[in-house]
């Protein structure tokens, strides 16, 4: 495998569809699904991570493509918080990320036909896991944090080199449907594994020393959407409404919060994007640097190589001047040489005169043979001259030679480093238009940035003002829940001095009531009442929560069960004090702990309760009945004049419309607001 390889680019068609799918995903009024898959994709985008942080996707499919991991760099696992379903079949992927535990709210996670070769460890951190697809990888054993997946239903781990199961897994007691190779299994046997699920987790179970109950009796911490709609308050329709009030104002400042991130992160969104212009700008300015310094270095090379040039010329042409005045020092050598020679033959001319005077020979001889000599010299003398002029000649054609390849050797360097010049002036000329044109392009995203932060400042002003409308008509709500308790009070003072007079009377008046609103209840909840645990109705009578018997006889819900749950869970089955939470699972905690050390106190497990009739309430607590002159006046429609106003419009909070007359309506009768959401009141008898 080489060390460096190309990424695979996608195709055209490819490129195309994830455009389109992230545009899609990016519109208004979309659904919260991001497909992103048969994309040709070797990484997911970070555009997709950004996507589904700020849109809030619950379902990311990037099956059919070629990942090789699930993280790019600089990307983290948080942007998907909010998933619920992440498909992933069909790609490369040789292991998933260490800190998979983080995606608390996944529900299904499908990694089916890919290179896996083990899980991380925390990925038992996925207590919403219901679903988990591992089929056909590389697997060989699977990790024991898979035993607290307390949610898992399906496990499907067949296609893999798995032989042994772990023994945690038998505390996962919702798990309904296991797919495996049972004929490889060593761990349990084959002939258990080929019998099914339930024979698997009875085998499981009795080797870890517990005792095996169907899923079907095990509550999942997913709790249904219908189970909160099923908390009935017995205090009446004042206390829903303000409860709805509340929850209302909670939303709204989710909604607040929400948007206050979105715009925190647009904001780090420009911040990055102003960095990242910057270190461009840098980067360009530090490369026409580097262009600049690497000219500067080959010009002062060039120049180094000139200036070597015109040295080794110099020292030419003094080694051919010293030649030359060697030659001349030869030559005048010669002359005096030849002026020795001359005075030489002169004396021996004398010499020779002398002799023939001695030797008594004739003048004409004398004179014949000095001619002879004469010319002789004279004929030497003419050719050293020739040679000495023949040299001189040389030297100076050389000496001319030498000097014409200095000039041309000159130009030629000068007309070159006028070329190196002309292309450095080119590069700058270039390097600042290319800065020009992204000063540009940084000017109009800054610009676009600036309108949207405006568009966003303008937002958060109506929000600010709208806000302050809906705490205005809250300070009026609570002025006239004020006034309604006032004259609750005074209505409650009334009916203390009508009781004092016909107690008698109304004492049996409202014990019959009594009777038949218990006789009112639905026949399922009185049997689960009756089979919820005595110390547990005890406990919630001790804490004056006996109102939250239906919730909990509804859910099946036992000590044991409690133990193993959170405030959290008791605030999603209905309890909504904090304190009544954390005092519920404390007196838990010690009646469990109470029964380990004396097994004695410990209820048996068919112990149902036996049902008694209801005590009478005391004096002070004893409720009368109002008088019926008292009675409430019901506003009637603004629209049609008939009907009673039955209908609240939001948010501005007003009760002027019938159901059949505000269907058509879109702005409120009375305040000329629109209307976001409509409620319809039920008044009890």
């Amino acid at each position: 495998m080489p060390l460096f390889f190309r990424k695979r680019k996608p195709s055209e068609e490819a490129r195309k569809r994830l455009e389109y799918q992230m545009c899609l995903a990016k519109e208004a009024g979309a659904d919260d699904i991001l497909d992103i898959s048969k994309c040709e994709l070797s990484e997911i985008p970070f555009g997709a991570f950004a996507t589904c942080k700020v849109l809030q996707k619950k379902v990311l499919i990037v099956h059919t493509n070629h990942l090789t991991s699930l993280l790019p760099k600089s990307c983290s696992l948080l942007s998907l918080a909010t998933i619920k379903v992440l498909d992933l079949h069909d790609n490369q992927l040789t292991a998933l990320p260490d800190d998979l535990g983080q995606l608390t709210a996944l529900q299904v996670l499908n990694v089916e036909r890919n290179q896996l070769t083990q899980l991380p460890h925390s990925i038992g951190n996925l207590t919403q896991l219901q679903t988990l697809n591992v089929k056909d990888n590389k697997l060989k054993e699977l990790p024991d944090t898979l035993g607290e997946l307390r949610s898992l239903r399906t496990l499907n781990i067949s296609g893999n080199e798995i032989q042994r199961l772990p023994q945690m897994l038998a505390h996962v007691r919702t798990l309904e449907m296991l797919s495996l190779d049972a004929s490889t299994m060593v761990y349990p046997p084959p002939e258990v594994c080929s019998a099914g699920t339930a024979a698997i987790l009875q085998f499981l179970c009795k080797e870890s020393g517990l005792e095996y109950y169907p899923p079907s009796q095990y509550l999942l911490p997913v709790l249904e959407q219908d189970g909160t709609n099923s908390r009935d308050s017995p205090d009446g329709p004042t206390d829903r409404v303000s409860r709805e009030e509340v929850e209302w104002q909670e939303q709204k400042m989710l909604e607040k919060l929400e948007f206050e991130r979105r715009l925190e992160l647009g904001q780090r969104e420009h911040a990055q994007l102003l960095q990242q212009s910057s270190s461009q700008k840098d980067e360009i300015l530090q490369t026409v640097k580097e262009e600049q310094f690497r000219l500067e270095q080959g010009l002062s090379e060039r120049q180094r190589h000139l200036d070597a040039e015109r040295q080794r010329l110099q020292e030419q042409l003094k080694q051919t001047e010293r030649n030359i005045s060697s030659r001349i020092q030869k030559l005048l050598q010669e002359n005096q040489r030849q002026k020795k020679s001359s005075e030489i033959l002169k004396s021996l001319e004398n010499e020779r005169i002398r002799m023939e005077q001695l030797m008594s020979i004739t003048q004409e001889e004398t004179e014949n043979l000095r001619r002879r000599e004469v010319a002789s010299a004279m004929q030497q003398m003419l050719t050293e001259r020739c040679k000495n002029r023949l040299m001189q000649m040389a030297y100076e054609s050389q000496r001319q030679n030498l000097a014409q390849q200095a000039c041309s050797s000159m130009a030629e360097m000068d007309e070159r480093f006028q070329q190196i010049l002309s292309w450095q002036q080119m590069d700058q000329n270039k390097a600042i238009s290319q800065i020009l044109q992204e000063s540009a392009m940084q000017k109009a995203a800054f610009e676009a940035l600036q309108v949207k932060k405006d568009l966003m400042h303008r937002q958060i002003r109506s929000q600010e003002m709208v806000s302050e409308q809906r705490w205005a008509l809250s300070n009026l709500l609570q002025q006239l829940l004020k006034e309604k308790q006032q004259r609750e009070e005074e209505l409650r003072e009334i009916l203390t001095e009508l009781e004092a007079k016909s107690e008698t009377r109304q004492e049996n008046y409202w014990l019959i009531q009594y009777q038949r609103l218990l006789n009112q209840k639905p026949l399922s909840l009185k049997l689960q009442e009756e089979g919820m645990e005595s110390q547990l109705v005890a406990l919630l009578e001790e804490l004056s929560a006996e109102h939250y018997l239906p919730i909990f006889a509804h859910h099946r819900l036992s000590l044991a069960l409690l133990s193993q749950m959170n405030p959290g869970d008791l605030a999603k089955l209905g309890v909504s004090e904090a304190g009544l939470q954390h005092e519920i699972l404390r007196k838990v905690q010690e009646l469990l702990d109470a029964a380990r050390i004396q097994p004695e106190l410990k209820p048996p497990v068919g112990e149902f309760l036996t049902p008694t009739a209801p005590q009478e309430p005391p004096e002070s607590m004893r409720p009368s009945a109002p008088p019926a002159e008292l009675e409430v006046q019901a506003s009637e429609c603004v629209v049609c004049l008939e009907q009673e106003a039955q209908m609240i419009f939001l948010n501005c909070g007003h009760v002027c419309c019938c159901q059949q007359c505000c269907q058509p309506l879109r702005t409120c009768p009375l305040c000329r607001q629109d209307i976001v959401q409509r409620l319809r009141i039920y008044h009890s008898s």
